[in-house]
């Protein structure tokens, strides 16, 4: 019996991502994953314009509100999650539809890659040495240590020089070996992107800001407040999010509140942008051409037939 594909929907906010993963879903007898890291979160809905279980059209979703807002979401927890709830889908007969736009979460459900485990004392004696001595001293251990991985972090990213250290410690092993590479893990995997003109998407964005305020936004950031929003290192700082709790302890008025969630979404859709496009395997579909399920329903159909790309 021939495996059923991994069809992988991708591509930067508000270009219809979710709509045509649905669509998918429908045709092909698919149940979904999410792999938006901010759905993750339960309760930040409108925000993260979650799809209202009503508008799933009876299709399962997985990985959604499985976070309160005060966790912080961990990019390995949720390769494992993924990749399970991927494989009790296939069990039971049905197609896995991954969609989202956090580009590291969907590398790590699709690719070879494996997480290096981190431990906070560790971490904690570097920090302290770094901020004690500076990072330029600390970049020169990791230069004797991991020449490699010293080559491509700056001497002052303490961040990145921590965690390079941390790992070598923890594993023994050199900072380099745990890099992403782009080879799948699954051989049917299928990416499908959604491409947009730029100004049509930076319209999309503005109407999608708009309507999140006129559905309630505020109101969804006080209640989330009074479950502890403020104390969540990932949550709190979401696109919007940020921007209703200022509005909320009048730093921000709603305007100003509302130019500058567009403003950072349009910058996250840059990045967005500028990640999947680094990934040859991607399939592209302009989004308004026409017929996007069919279109998407082909492309699956011919990369089946001519097999897997491998690499990036």
């Amino acid at each position: 019996m021939e495996r059923a594909p991994l069809v992988t929907v991708v591509g930067p906010t508000a270009s219809g991502k979710s709509d045509l993963a649905l669509a998918l879903a429908a045709e092909l007898g698919g149940e979904i994953v999410n792999a938006d890291a901010l759905q993750l979160y339960r309760g930040m809905d409108i925000g993260t314009a979650k799809l209202r279980p009503e508008q799933r059209e009876g299709i399962a979703h997985h990985q959604l509100d499985v976070l309160e807002v005060t966790q912080e979401a961990s990019v390995s927890a949720y390769q494992q999650a993924a990749r399970e709830d991927i494989a009790a889908i296939r069990a039971r007969g049905r197609v896995p539809v991954l969609v989202g736009g956090s580009g590291l979460y969907i590398r790590a459900v699709l690719d070879d890659i494996e997480f290096p485990p981190t431990d906070p004392v560790v971490r904690a004696r570097y920090e302290q040495r770094a901020t004690k001595s500076g990072p330029e001293l600390l970049h020169q251990e990791l230069s004797r240590r991991d020449p490699e991985a010293a080559a491509t972090i700056g001497a002052h990213d303490t961040r990145r020089i921590v965690r390079a250290l941390e790992v070598g410690d923890l594993t023994g092993r050199p900072f380099t070996a745990f890099l992403p590479r782009p080879l799948y893990a699954d051989p049917s995997t299928i990416q499908l992107g959604m491409r947009l003109p730029r100004p049509v998407l930076h319209e999309r964005i503005e109407r999608r800001v708009h309507r999140m305020v006129e559905q309630g936004l505020l109101e969804e950031v006080r209640q989330l407040r009074e479950q502890g929003l403020d104390r969540g290192r990932t949550a709190r700082r979401a696109i919007g999010y940020e921007q209703a709790l200022a509005v909320l302890d009048g730093a921000l008025d709603c305007r100003a509140a509302i130019d500058s969630t567009v403003a950072a979404t349009r910058r996250l859709v840059r990045r967005q942008d500028t990640w999947f496009r680094r990934d040859a395997r991607v399939r592209w579909l302009d989004v308004e051409a026409g017929d996007l399920t069919g279109r998407a329903l082909r492309e699956i159909r011919g990369a089946r037939a001519t097999g897997p790309a491998t690499s990036a």
